[in-house]
């Protein structure tokens, strides 16, 4: 097979997994490592493991250790000390041991199925330390769980995990070594490390952002990509020189420009690569797995995979038990971390090419950590029922949760639920608190939650994609429903719940760009307001009037280009203060709803239009809340609120022809 052929093997079988796994709502590196077990050598054999898909499988792994390397900036550690340095210390030293122990038994009690040295076991402790951050992040990320009291253990453990990586690095090339010159190897690799690294970061963050700003000048992004590469693979070439790992070399570089100004810019430039490359990788993992020795040692693999899941379970619940949070809180945060991780297919990768585990272990233990990253999201998704049952203190804990939220809520009505207190639903709250408009706001993040209710503000902890939340904050009394968070998963499962509960209330989507913009007026969004159209019109207002366009034309065609977009801001709503202003002839906004009898009932659009004539009808929202664009071929009926534009005379005109005829 020739190597163009090879290569559009791999990427096909690399595109049609990963638009499996996505349509499935998992992560793709799943479905990288299916795709690996399919094409592999073991099953179908379309592609061979050859030496030059495992080098450049390789650099797939650099620049993971390098897009790490970026994350671990110092104020990001501080600000995370106690759960980094101590829950993931904690874990790390407490699952390498207990792995030691379990294998030192296995030994012992089993030694026809499991027969290991102990320079073997301790790699495999460190392989077993790992958990999946790809995975986890990502589904917390779409759960709205990132900000949670076990979302922010989950991540302090997630760290430390990535930092141990790097001893771990050094620690198993060393313990490939024959026994007699084993404490010499580690203590070369130790004196390696150490003196490498104190080079590199004593003086390597001043040289790291004096050489990028030289580069930087030339405004060439060609020449800044190829730098970036040049810095990644020539360092992780100097730590391999040196005896160490390329990946070692890849996460100093990442240390290195995490303290420079252009860490962002690197970031966005180096992704592709990184998710590529990283792909590529995974597929190489899966097509090491022997499904015939996986069949005949199925019990092994069973036992390997029940024992991690539940060693990791228990351990990670009792530390974070141990340290303070609820057992709700801890359970979850075990619950999250039972899987294998990426870095634990790096490390068992470096473990085999150093000759410490036969392949005949290998492909059991892969199974058994493939098996466990693929139960990774059914796990998650039902962790909130399996806490419910198993800690009978957490109905409690929900309970008072949603007292609480209920207490702040109890005395009012028609306020605006704002979904997110960040700083678009703090502006939001100043200007309600303005207008002497009562609000409830909903935030997951404590620290938040504390300051904003010391300072007085209404707003209560809790996740506003969960029913009991919204209820606690009286939407069947509310006015609105703001949703200020730039999470498209999290605003549909807020519209459902209100278009199911409170079809009648409308709500306000805020988003990043109006890609979701359809897709969320259908799940019954009121209006969608896209960051992206507001920044740009904002811009445009500024420029206009720079260069000397006068302020009423800016006003006015900021405000078309307005009208264009939103159909609830075409004209305004008419208030009593606005008579003084107003002369008759501005266009303005009216809701009407439908009542029973109504003579415009059971005829359609198209009909009605003509008698309508110099008044449109802007939106029409049904009485179960959904919304939907004006069409000829709709037929109104009992309920319908229609939001009408024109003048004063046109409007009351057009009211009576709907209502009476």
């Amino acid at each position: 097979m020739t190597g163009l052929e090879l290569t559009l093997i791999y990427l096909l079988a690399a595109v049609l997994g990963v638009v499996v796994f996505r349509s499935l709502k998992l992560p793709p590196m799943l479905g990288y490592l299916a795709v690996g077990v399919v094409i592999g050598p073991n099953a179908l054999a379309l592609a061979q493991n050859s030496e030059g898909i495992r080098h450049l499988a390789e650099f797939g792994v650099v620049f993971l250790m390098f897009a790490i390397g970026l994350e671990f900036n110092l104020p990001r550690l501080r600000a995370m000390r106690r759960h980094v340095f101590g829950l993931g210390l904690l874990q790390v030293v407490f699952t390498m041991l207990l792995t030691l122990a379990g294998a030192y038994l296995l030994t012992l009690l089993l030694p026809d199925l499991w027969s290991i040295s102990w320079q073997t076991a301790l790699a495999l402790s460190g392989v077993m330390a790992m958990s999946s951050t790809a995975i986890v992040v990502k589904l917390m990320a779409d759960r709205l769980e990132l900000e949670s009291e076990h979302g922010k253990r989950v991540m302090g453990i997630l760290l430390f995990q990535d930092l141990a990586v790097v001893p771990l690095l050094v620690l198993i090339p060393a313990l490939g070594s024959p026994a007699n010159e084993l404490l010499g190897s580690l203590g070369l690799a130790l004196l390696k490390a150490v003196a490498l690294l104190a080079l590199l970061l004593l003086g390597g963050q001043r040289l790291m952002r004096r050489w990028l700003t030289l580069v930087a000048r030339h405004k060439s992004n060609e020449l800044f990509m190829l730098n970036l590469l040049l810095i990644t693979l020539g360092l992780a070439w100097l730590t391999e020189l040196a005896g160490l790992s390329l990946a070692l070399g890849a996460f100093v570089a990442g240390m290195l420009i995490a303290e420079t100004e252009f860490k962002h810019q690197v970031e966005t430039d180096i992704r592709p690569f990184h998710d590529v490359l990283l792909g590529l990788f995974f597929i190489t993992i899966g097509m090491m797995l022997d499904w015939s020795i996986v069949w005949q040692r199925w019990p092994l693999v069973l036992m390997l995979m029940v024992s991690s899941l539940l060693l990791k379970l228990v351990l990670i619940t009792l530390l974070t038990r141990a340290l303070g949070a609820t057992m709700g809180v801890a359970l979850r945060t075990g619950l999250y971390l039972t899987q294998a991780g990426e870095f634990g297919f790096v490390l068992l990768t470096l473990t085999h090419q150093q000759g410490l585990i036969e392949a005949a272990m290998l492909n059991p233990i892969l199974a058994s950590m493939v098996l466990s990253m693929l139960a990774t999201p059914f796990i998650i998704m039902y962790s909130n029922r399996l806490v419910l049952r198993l800690v009978a203190s957490e109905w409690l804990q929900q309970s008072l949760q949603m007292t609480s939220i209920a207490r702040q809520a109890i005395g009012t009505s028609g306020h605006v639920i704002i979904c997110g207190y960040g700083r678009c639903g703090q502006n939001l709250a100043r200007m309600l608190e303005g207008e002497k408009i009562p609000y409830m706001a909903l935030d997951l993040d404590p620290d938040r939650v504390r300051q904003a209710t010391a300072a007085g503000n209404s707003v209560a902890y809790g996740d506003a994609a969960r029913l009991q939340a919204l209820m606690a904050a009286g939407l069947g009394r509310a006015s609105a429903v703001v949703i200020t968070y730039l999470d498209i998963p999290g605003a549909l499962k807020v519209l459902a719940s209100v278009r199911e509960h409170a079809p009648n209330v409308p709500v306000i989507v805020r988003t990043q760009d109006d890609f979701a913009l359809d897709r969320l007026r259908a799940a019954g969004a009121t209006e969608v307001v896209p960051e992206s159209i507001e920044g740009s019109l904002m811009l445009a207002s500024h420029a206009l009037a720079l260069v000397g366009v006068p302020m009423r034309r800016v006003i006015r065609l900021v405000q078309d280009q307005r009208d264009a977009r939103y159909n609830l801001l075409r004209g305004y709503f008419h208030g009593a203060d606005d008579s003084a202003i107003d002369d008759g002839a501005q266009e303005r906004l009216q809701s009407l709803t439908l009542p029973a009898g109504a003579h415009a009932l059971g005829q359609s659009l198209g009909a009605l239009l003509p008698r309508l004539a110099d008044t449109r009808i802007l939106s029409l929202r049904r009485r179960n809340g959904k919304s939907l664009s004006p069409d000829n071929g709709l037929t109104l009926e009992d309920g319908d609120t229609l939001v009408l534009s024109g003048q004063a005379e046109a409007l009351a005109l057009a009211e009576e022809k709907l209502l009476r005829g």
